[in-house]
């Protein structure tokens, strides 16, 4: 039976499932952080050490400006109000992705954020925000470069947002979407994949469960015979 370590998720779907219960993009977003304390509370029970949630990608950028200063209020408020669980509960909070650009205020937050829960260690969330994966390979190759450290997966990998951590079992993503959509490229390699119809907003702990079922019989070989 397969062990889980990492479970890396793609949240796709909150927009369409706002306008399509006749509300706005910004209600599924906010619909979409239920979800999110669900499986994080779930996957403690279940001991699944790391969840990796990507938050937002360098692309989305290009969505609405009235759309993205909300979804960066909703992050920051979201920190501001819950901190203090998150230390009671032991849920250690990393951010994943160039967080230089992030409005001020954010930045200082999720930076806040990851020093308050530093050490704790019953679950560690990362959420991958400003992030995109080729930007994250073109800069682990500068950082070599800079370095002058000789080229080898090893060095690559410790140059990468997720340095330290393993990559992931299992990816999940919603939305009915398939595809990896700049995410993870080089962590991905070797994870079972898992693509799921419902929207994030209507992925509940059951379907969580099922994947997870999945992903316990599947046989890996990493390449081997």
């Amino acid at each position: 039976m397969n062990k889980i370590n990492h479970i890396a998720i793609i949240m796709d779907g909150n927009g369409r499932w706002g306008r399509k219960k006749n509300k706005s993009r910004n209600f599924g977003h906010i619909k979409g952080i239920k979800i999110i304390e669900k499986l994080v509370k779930d996957s403690i029970k279940i001991k699944v050490p790391i969840l990796t949630f990507y938050t937002f990608s360098t692309e989305n950028w290009r969505r609405p400006k009235k759309e993205i200063n909300f979804l960066f209020k909703l992050i920051d408020h979201y920190f501001f109000k819950e901190i203090n669980n998150l230390v009671k509960n032991n849920i250690k909070i990393n951010i994943v992705g160039n967080i230089k650009i992030l409005p001020k205020k954010v930045r200082l937050r999720l930076i806040e954020s990851m020093r308050r829960t530093n050490k704790c260690k019953k679950i560690l969330i990362n959420l991958a925000i400003n992030y995109g994966s080729k930007n994250e390979i073109l800069e682990a190759v500068r950082s070599m470069r800079r370095k002058k450290v000789s080229t080898s997966v090893k060095n690559f990998e410790n140059n990468l947002y997720t340095k330290n951590l393993p990559d992931p079992d299992i990816l999940i993503r919603t939305g009915g979407k398939k595809r990896l959509s700049n995410f993870l490229l080089w962590q991905l390699a070797y994870s079972e994949i898992y693509f799921v119809d419902k929207l994030w907003p209507d992925f509940n702990v059951t379907d969580y469960h099922r994947v997870i079922k999945d992903f316990k019989r599947v046989k890996r070989n990493f390449g081997n015979i």
